[in-house]
């Protein structure tokens, strides 16, 4: 049986209550799972005859499964600092994350073997909508994100991740997701436009792509907006201005 919101991964038939399944012969509980449609990415604890168990278990004729979701008992990510992987469909996802203050990677198009790679080297959290590639054993770490809309994705891995406390926002490049420095104006005067230069003193400069951020008319309402966000209420944001 599946429990919590692993049951809208399974076939309607297969929700909500135990059923019967045949599997491959000497599958182990990854397969047997994924099997069903659900990720391994997506599991917490696993019970086999009411005794804990691994995904490397091999399931045997009658064993009596059940399978709760992340995080009762999954490893949630790597030790440390949250580094995500957004894959090619999460483009808007990953500009929040990075808005936020998140080192999140993202590249439009990358291949799955890229993703399954640094994923897996770099200890990066994966986040997708496609469940054949968290599949993969080479993601150590993955999210299976689930709304279609990018406010809703962000709300969504923001409470798995309780990213709340953590969050740095306008820390991180939007473009090529490198930390921001401040910079003095006047070492950038030359380049500024003239009503920046008039109304604005404090400037962060990316030293990747040489672009410089400021606190712009759009700056409150996006603070107001990713604190909406990350608290789970609808929200509206703007767009960044640099």
């Amino acid at each position: 049986m599946f429990h919590g919101n692993l049951a809208g991964l399974l076939a309607r038939e297969r929700r909500g209550a135990p059923f019967e399944f045949a599997f491959a012969r000497a599958a182990n509980l990854k397969n047997a799972v994924e099997a069903l449609g659900v990720p391994h990415t997506e599991i917490g604890r696993v019970l086999v005859n009411g005794a804990a168990a691994t995904l490397a278990r091999t399931v045997r004729d009658g064993d009596a499964v059940e399978v709760f979701p992340w995080p009762d008992g999954g490893a949630a990510a790597p030790e440390g600092e949250r580094r995500f992987l957004a894959d090619a469909h999460l483009g808007a996802l990953a500009r929040y994350l990075r808005m936020l203050g998140f080192d999140t990677a993202h590249a439009n198009p990358l291949p799955d073997t890229e993703i399954r790679r640094l994923g897996h080297d770099a200890r990066r959290v994966v986040l997708s909508r496609d469940r054949e590639l968290l599949k993969c054993r080479d993601i150590l770490f993955g999210c299976l994100v689930r709304a279609p809309a990018p406010e809703a994705q962000l709300r969504e891995v923001a409470a798995r991740y309780a990213l709340a406390a953590a969050a740095q926002p306008f820390s991180r490049c939007l473009r090529c997701n490198l930390p921001l420095d401040r910079v003095e104006k006047a070492a950038i005067m030359q380049r500024l436009p003239e009503i920046v230069r008039a109304h604005h003193e404090q400037f962060m400069i990316c030293h990747g792509c040489d672009r410089i951020y400021w606190p712009g008319s759009h700056y409150a309402r996006m603070q107001a907006a990713l604190r909406s966000l990350l608290s789970g209420r609808q929200a509206d944001p703007a767009p960044a201005t640099s």
